[in-house]
């Protein structure tokens, strides 16, 4: 072979191997033709854009030149085809229209920058498709009660709170068919609850089924590994809680206790407030990395006060000492991200001498206003002993500025908040708020991405 025809073989070789290299680099599954598609933004994190369609197929994008909120509609104009088995599309966003949005029908003194506010929009819609006795229903926190799913059915709570005998004896597998068998009923997911507080208060693990030891209490985590073993109890909690099927617990109590003839003395840190405010800080951003919410109570603090599980409290502390010594580790939780706060059924005489704070518009005022808490507020189970002589209670819990109401009487209590609404004792603009605020709250949580009924 010559050296001419050796330079002339080499040169197709060359050629070939740069052909093979172009053809690998450049993707031909995606031609030059502009397709559209109608969705609602779901979320848009680290570059990546996550969109729903009419028919509830969900997306994901390398995309991140979006400005419209979570929960507005677009019309996505793209180059490719859709794949919807595929974790992230290959199509590529060429640009965006903005479609019409509802967020412009929301009520304006129902917007805020708060904690749930990119969920708004979504939460209207929804909100527009439920009759009153939806609505009503959704701000319910209701006892368990046997019947559940037959209850569910007919009235679509809110959520429901499992307390220990509902979990006695049960294996992992049973509890977890228990609650989807009423979430199977459910046509808006449901707020799943619990007091898994560690100590005195173990709802889940205080069954060996489900868990070999029961949860300790703060103040035994604390003394064996300080925070850091706090927040791996926390980790461990949530991964149980989740596993059954249990989306919200009803804990941390960040209540200052340090003596220990006081009630809640036992469930607390029992430390100062301080080391009680990291302690707040500590479990609600160690919650942010499962999906179960946690709850902060019970605001404004419960002190040394009597158990309002049978009778009245009185607390009769200065509005200086709770402002200075129990405030503090609910603002802590606040900072953190909390989503719900739990109010107790102390009268403060401080704030409001006549009415449990529960009860109280100017004790939920403290709380919205002047420390800017913009998540949920939950009544303590207004059955409890503390309200028993109060003449409509459920009514003024709904007006004192409670979004979720805790009830073990949910048929008596549904239809008293159903009268007052038809009387104009309170008026149906309220109870769309609160359920609106309930609704944007799922969505926060991811309830209603998997499961739009």
């Amino acid at each position: 072979m010559n050296k001419k025809m050796l330079i002339s073989i080499m040169c197709v070789i060359v050629v070939f191997l740069l052909g093979v290299l172009f053809f690998k680099s450049k993707d031909f599954s995606i031609d030059d033709t502009i397709n559209n598609i109608e969705v609602t933004v779901l979320n848009k994190e680290n570059n990546k854009l996550t969109v729903q369609d009419k028919n509830k197929t969900i997306y994901t994008f390398n995309y991140s030149d979006i400005n419209e909120s979570i929960g507005s509609n677009i019309t996505l104009n793209y180059k490719g085809t859709l794949n919807k088995d595929l974790e992230i599309q290959k199509a590529i966003i060429v640009s965006y229209e903005v479609s019409a949005m509802s967020n412009d029908e929301i009520p304006s003194e129902w917007l805020d920058d708060g904690i749930f506010s990119q969920y708004y929009i979504q939460a209207y819609d929804k909100l527009k498709t439920l009759t009153l006795d939806e609505k009503i229903a959704q701000i319910f926190l209701v006892r368990y009660p046997e019947n559940a799913a037959e209850v569910q059915d007919k009235y679509q709570f809110g959520g429901f709170v499992f307390f220990g005998k509902d979990f006695k004896d049960k294996t992992t597998e049973e509890v977890q068919n228990m609650i989807k068998e009423v979430q199977d009923k459910s046509k808006i997911p449901l707020l799943t609850a619990v007091d898994e507080e560690g100590g005195t208060v173990v709802r889940v693990s205080g069954n060996k089924f489900l868990r070999e030891e029961k949860f300790l209490s703060p103040s035994e985590l604390y003394e064996e590994g300080g925070f850091e073993k706090i927040r791996e109890d926390t980790l461990e909690k949530s991964n149980l809680l989740y596993k059954l099927g249990l989306n919200l617990n009803l804990a941390p109590v960040v209540d200052v206790a340090t003596n220990e003839d006081d009630y809640m003395y036992e469930r607390t840190l029992k430390k100062d407030t301080e080391l009680t405010s990291t302690y707040a800080k500590t479990v609600i951003e160690a919650s942010k990395e499962n999906k179960v919410s946690y709850t902060l109570k019970h605001f404004p603090g419960y002190g040394n006060n009597l158990d309002t599980h049978s009778g009245t409290s009185v607390d009769e502390r200065s509005l200086e000492s709770i402002t200075k010594n129990d405030l503090p580790p609910f603002k802590e939780g606040i900072k953190a991200g909390a989503e719900a706060i739990m109010i107790s059924h102390n009268i403060v005489n401080a704030i409001d001498k006549e009415t449990p704070a529960s009860l109280s518009a100017s004790v939920h005022n403290l709380l919205k206003n002047n420390m800017e808490f913009t998540g949920i507020i939950i009544s303590d189970d207004i059955s409890m002993g503390a309200l028993s002589d109060i003449e409509d209670k459920t009514v003024k819990a709904v007006i004192a500025g409670n979004d979720l109401i805790i009830t073990t009487n949910y048929e008596e209590d549904f239809n008293t908040i159903k009268t007052a609404v038809k009387n104009e004792v309170i008026n149906e603009n309220l109870i769309d708020k609160l359920a609106f605020k309930v609704l944007a709250w799922k969505y926060y949580k991811g309830l209603l991405y998997e499961n739009q009924k």
